[in-house]
């Protein structure tokens, strides 16, 4: 059985995980990111910052949103006297390496897992505190404060669309010329500049559906893809090692 080629859509320096578990796995990686992530200094990660004394709880999202606290405050993580939520087990293992406590991680990795959460634990009247980047969707911070929460948002990082452009073009390239077996998303805007680039968008879409295996890394990517018409799987567990897992797995049902 030949090996097959997958797709890397992931950030440049989140890709690397994703890249070790397509070789560990027996299949070579293709990395074209879709999306660029720069952390930010903004005047509501000040404000933030500003008011961590009078947090109850904080809540990271992703393992970006650390990164940018270390990089402009180095002291903040450590000083923090309030409870932590995160969202996804990668975003919790670095919370826990900068050592915090982790005391809430929903089953399901998604906004709508960790609002679930807070529902059942009645969660009233606190100040929560979520860095992230500005173009994540506003579902989290609405309904914390339809809980009766004070919600101070913070942007930590921007979600850019991807600088290298040519890598996307030479991606879909290879796509036409039935060079890839399978691609991944990991997020909804991987989703969408990957199409913003592409220039026939029905034709991508439909060889993203009859010619390759396409992966997404759980339902609100999957929203996307649906949207383009593209025929999809994702894993029980939406994270990049299990979403891998997933793909070798059906591609190798699939070429027996």
């Amino acid at each position: 059985m030949s090996k097959p080629v997958v797709a890397i859509t992931r950030p440049k320096d989140r890709a690397k995980q994703a890249c070790d578990i397509v070789e560990k796995l027996g299949g070579t990686a293709i990395l074209a990111p879709t999306l660029d992530l720069k952390p930010v200094n903004s005047e509501s990660l000040k404000e933030l910052v500003k008011r961590k004394d009078e947090l109850d709880w904080i809540v990271f999202t992703s393992p970006t949103t650390i990164v940018s606290l270390n990089k402009f405050y180095p002291g903040f993580i450590n000083s923090l006297n309030c409870k932590l939520a995160v969202i996804g087990n990668k975003t919790g293992k670095l919370a826990e390496e900068n050592g915090l406590k982790v005391d809430l991680i929903p089953k399901d990795f998604t906004a709508e897992g960790l609002i679930e959460e807070f529902e059942k634990l009645k969660i009233r009247d606190q100040i929560i505190g979520i860095p992230r980047t500005a173009s994540a969707r506003p579902v989290l911070p609405e309904r914390l404060e339809e809980l009766g929460n004070e919600v101070i948002l913070a942007e930590a990082y921007k979600s850019l669309f991807p600088m290298d452009k040519n890598a996307i073009k030479n991606l879909i390239s290879k796509i036409e010329n039935r060079e890839i077996d399978a691609i991944t998303f990991t997020s909804p805007l991987t989703v969408e500049n990957f199409f913003e680039i592409a220039e026939d968008k029905q034709k991508i879409a439909n060889l993203l559906s009859e010619n390759l295996l396409t992966v997404c890394i759980g339902p609100i990517t999957a929203r996307v893809l649906e949207k383009y018409g593209i025929t999809y799987i994702y894993p029980d567990t939406y994270t990049v090692p299990d979403m891998m897992e997933l793909l070798f797995k059906t591609w190798r049902e699939q070429n027996e």
